[in-house]
């Protein structure tokens, strides 16, 4: 009898064990847009990102406050909330995805994983699938960095340029990703 209720007890058990997760954290994650023209470069960067990255299953989420950008220009600040992103209206760009070429034993052992990062970018309220290379660096200390590349055409999330200022905004944004995670 008590056989059989250690047997039901390790079934009962075995999912919580096949599932267990291990998650990565962070809340001072960096994103960065340029924008190069022959009349302006436009850069800007945010260190303020939060994301969550569960090795387990590849499941990476990010989520990234429109005003905490930083520009060199106020004036070109101002007019990136006000104008284009309406931030008071669409205060956050999210993403929603996986990350594949790595796995939950590679993330324990020092080492530079090339990656794919594939999901859903919403930007001003519009959603669209995104696809992109990255890589993980996990140092000796087992720090975990992770980072990508990729383009964004302004037009694909709703966001109208004037024609005004047209020349001066690339018509596809580069926008670089670099997360240092930390084991929760």
């Amino acid at each position: 009898m008590n056989t059989s209720k250690n047997l039901l007890l390790s079934l009962a058990l075995l999912p919580l064990a096949t599932v267990a997760q291990e998650r990565y954290m962070t809340r001072t994650g960096h994103v960065a847009f340029h924008s190069e023209t022959p009349i302006e470069n436009i850069h800007a960067d945010n260190r303020k990102v939060s994301s969550v990255w569960d090795v387990t299953t590849g499941a990476v989420e990010f989520a990234v406050l429109i005003k905490a950008f930083e520009f060199e220009k106020a004036l070109m600040q101002e007019h990136f909330n006000e104008n284009y992103m309406e931030s008071n209206t669409f205060p956050k760009a999210t993403f929603k995805g996986k990350v594949t070429g790595i796995t939950a034993e590679q993330v324990k052992k020092a080492g530079t994983y090339d990656v794919i990062v594939e999901g859903e970018l919403t930007m001003h309220g519009v959603a669209r699938p995104m696809k992109g290379k990255g890589s993980v660096v996990v140092d000796a200390a087992g720090l975990v960095k992770a980072g990508s590349e990729f383009t964004v055409k302004p037009e694909d999330h709703g966001i109208a340029i004037p024609g005004v200022v047209r020349k001066n905004i690339a018509e596809q944004i580069q926008v670089i990703v670099r997360m240092d995670y930390q084991k929760m």
